[in-house]
């Protein structure tokens, strides 16, 4: 399956590599996106004694944050070594238990548990072939099972500024993988009941501050976005104002038949 990827491992294994610990999402974040993340889970999902894990997850965040404040039984998935490994030291530090399975997502899944919720943050857009990476979501699904699915969202506006500013970020994603419509194949194809779709989080302009090619259109760029977050800053309700044109993330909740 590696000619299905959009990034090595090495990529994987320095990024972890350099990640500083601890690591979890609070309910006190300031964080726009991680702000109406928790939101939406708190919102759809429920409180008591579930299993989740959460696919290519290092260092475990959201799981994290599902174990201390929605007492779920955490676990990870994860291919890179020293992803586990950070996964493994973060929870420690945080004072939470969690199983970490060295697994490829594309080998033999067959020896994992399945689990009341499967969540992955930020995975399926570095695949190509979006189909193949969703039926393996669902297959660890639980029957009755809540799967939940969260991307950048890196089209409409991202797509012409990145293009030009970060191709090399760019590439890495499979923006289609962005489209909520490439989604219904769960509500089609495996009769999954959405709970919560759509793109959340409203306009955030330092993600669009990346800079590799250093020209000066680009940098005045750069630098008219990060003045412009700090313009908007002081307005945090601009967040609640959501297109698939401008808006940073894109969430789906789903339960399985």
């Amino acid at each position: 399956m590696e000619e299905n990827r959009l990034t090595e491992k090495q990529y994987w294994d320095e990024r972890w590599d350099r990640i500083r610990l601890p690591e979890i999402v609070e309910p006190t974040t300031k964080h726009p996106i991680a702000r109406e993340i928790i939101r939406v889970f708190d919102t759809h999902l429920p409180k008591e004694n579930l299993s989740v894990v959460e696919i290519g997850g290092a260092p475990g965040q959201f799981a994290a944050y599902l174990s201390r404040y929605h007492h779920y039984e955490a676990s990870i998935i994860e291919y890179s070594e020293t992803g586990c490994r950070k996964t493994e030291e973060n929870f420690d530090l945080l004072g939470l238990d969690v199983e970490v399975y060295l697994q490829d997502f594309f080998g033999d899944l067959s020896a994992l548990p399945r689990f009341d919720v499967v969540l992955s943050m930020g995975f399926i857009e570095h695949f190509e072939d979006i189909e193949e990476v969703l039926q393996r979501h669902v297959a660890l699904v639980r029957k009755g099972g809540i799967l939940i699915l969260g991307v950048p969202n890196l089209r409409g506006i991202g797509r012409r500024v990145l293009a030009r500013t970060a191709p090399e970020m760019l590439s890495r994603h499979n923006l289609a993988a962005m489209d909520l419509e490439n989604w219904r194949i769960l509500e089609e194809k495996y009769g999954m009941t959405p709970l919560f779709k759509g793109y959340i989080g409203g306009f955030q302009p330092k993600n669009l501050k990346r800079c590799e090619r250093r020209t000066p259109v680009n940098l005045c760029l750069r630098y008219s976005f990060k003045a412009l977050q700090g313009l908007m800053a002081p307005f945090p309700f601009l967040s609640k104002y959501n297109s698939a044109f401008w808006s940073a993330y894109l969430l789906g909740i789903y339960r399985a038949p």
